[in-house]
């Protein structure tokens, strides 16, 4: 195939021994015990219980199946063919949307209320069924674009490793949060000062090693599709969700899972497949991918949250109300035997005193 490179004029070069350097090590290094020590926190707080029943009633877990690997690699082609994307392009965005789920998912979940045993369940058999998903989306979909096989560069080793890390963390802390309790607060609170830290060092870490290599992937077409794949990953996740009749929690749930990608399985084979000289700044495609996955992560997020206090401040207020129209009523009950406020609250709809009075009465 010859290479498209759009950006070839540019004199793209990677930066002298990237990948070798120290701090493109000790980024690497952080970036495997901040993903040891999330894990180990949202471990705290599963239930194994909770786990089984997803297993025994999958419902929630083969809808986050369908939309992981239904959506996101139809939205990366469809993205690839709007946008009128060369090759090279369309195939670095298709990689990324084939990936499984990844992690950033289940501190999304957190944050949004989902339910973290589904979340921790769904990253899980996500990357699991990767092994055999991954080169199957590869195939079909690259079918066209590339004319090599890219279903062989398929990093199984990353994916193990992948599960690996994921699975060993949460497992210690289910056994934590089931055995012993008491320490679950701190480690939860000591688990969230260690990943603010690192993240402030991954932060700057990723600025020193990449520096402005990644200005020459944010072109007009490519900061759309990075854009947009996320949000329609978000969006759709939820509405399928919801459509197919999941209780709000596993809604948000599943639509943080199918919008966040395992970057770094993409750029693991982007790696493998293509020469830096060939791919050129799509190399940094993934990071691209990342920057918007967090940013309209965050968004979601924030407008949850701001809907969040805007209900409970109105269910505050209906309640005051209720409880301002009971009082009014009393007097009323007792001298006429009528209840002015019993339309005014829908909580009265519960089994009250007054079936009993009226039993009493009959007797």
């Amino acid at each position: 195939m010859e290479a498209h490179n759009g950006t070839a004029p540019l004199n793209f070069t990677l930066p002298p021994n990237f990948g070798k350097r120290p701090t493109d090590k000790a980024l690497s290094v952080i970036l495997v015990f901040l993903l040891l020590i999330i894990m180990l926190s949202l471990g705290c707080t599963m239930e194994f219980s909770k786990i089984k029943a997803h297993f025994w009633k999958p419902k929630g877990l083969a809808i986050a199946l369908m939309a992981q690997y239904g959506i996101m690699p139809l939205t990366a082609f469809t993205l690839g063919k709007v946008f009128q994307l060369n090759n090279i392009e369309a195939l670095a965005i298709l990689v990324c949307g084939c990936s499984p789920g990844g992690t950033l998912s289940n501190i999304f979940s957190l944050a949004m209320k989902g339910d973290m045993n589904l979340s921790i369940v769904m990253t899980t058999c996500s990357t699991f069924f990767a092994l055999g998903m991954m080169p199957l989306l590869l195939f079909v979909y690259s079918r066209g674009i590339y004319d090599g096989d890219l279903k062989d560069k398929v990093p199984y080793k990353g994916i193990v490793i992948s599960l690996i890390l994921v699975l060993i963390p949460c497992t210690i802390g289910i056994f934590l949060n089931a055995k012993r309790p008491q320490y679950v607060r701190y480690v939860t609170k000591g688990g969230m000062i260690i990943m603010l830290l690192l993240s402030v060092a991954v932060i700057a870490l990723s600025v020193i090693n990449v520096g402005k290599s990644i200005m020459f992937v944010m072109t007009p077409h490519l900061l759309a599709t990075s854009s947009l794949m996320p949000f329609v990953g978000f969006l759709l996740g939820y509405v399928l969700s919801t459509l197919l009749r999941l209780n709000g929690r596993c809604s948000r749930t599943v639509s943080m899972e199918t919008g966040c990608q395992n970057v770094q399985l993409c750029s693991t084979i982007l790696n493998v497949t293509f020469r830096p000289e060939d791919i050129g700044p799509l190399f940094f495609f993934p990071l691209l991918y990342m920057i918007f996955q967090l940013g309209e992560g965050f968004l979601l997020i924030l407008l949850f949250r701001c809907y969040e206090k805007m209900k409970s401040s109105k269910d505050k207020t209906k309640m005051t109300y209720t409880a301002a129209a009971t009082e009014e009523a009393i007097p009323a009950t007792l001298g006429n035997g009528t209840h002015k406020g019993e339309e005014c609250s829908p909580c009265t709809a519960q089994p009250s005193p007054s079936g009993l009075d009226s039993g009493q009465k009959a007797i």
